[in-house]
């Protein structure tokens, strides 16, 4: 599986657990350790742990593939699982408005994503609680 797919198949593992606000980075060109970042957003501090639980589980099972490097598991504000030429943020939906990524990868091209259908309305129920949502 070539990286681009990799990061496909991350993205879609984060789908099944209902991430949300999710991007593909192509910053090969602006870093040297990897080529994507994934970059997505859970409701609760259990959900964010929920989804890195669900894809480091299926990429083990299903690919017999392990992160290099796992961060923020404990605690589901952050969790950073590291696949290589892939990397995994998934962000507590305030923690990443704080740290903005989104901002910090604006130059990065973007790879698109086939968002679910359910997409729309979380962006819609989130935008309701107050918590900035920028697709």
């Amino acid at each position: 599986m070539d990286s681009k797919d990799l990061a496909h198949q991350l993205a879609d593992l984060a789908f099944d657990k209902k991430a949300f606000h999710l991007k593909i980075l192509h910053v090969a060109d602006f870093v040297g350790y990897t080529d994507y970042l994934v970059v997505c957003s859970g409701r609760s501090d259990r959900q964010v742990k929920a989804i890195g639980d669900h894809i480091a589980l299926t990429m083990k099972k299903s690919h017999e593939r392990l992160p290099a490097g796992t961060e923020g598991s404990e605690n589901g504000q952050w969790v950073l699982l590291d696949y290589g030429d892939v990397i995994i943020h998934i962000l507590h939906a305030p923690i990443r408005e704080y740290y903005d990524l989104d901002t910090l990868w604006a130059d990065a091209p973007q790879l698109p994503v086939d968002e679910p259908d359910w997409e729309q309305e979380m962006r819609e129920s989130v935008f309701e609680q107050g918590v900035l949502y920028q697709p």
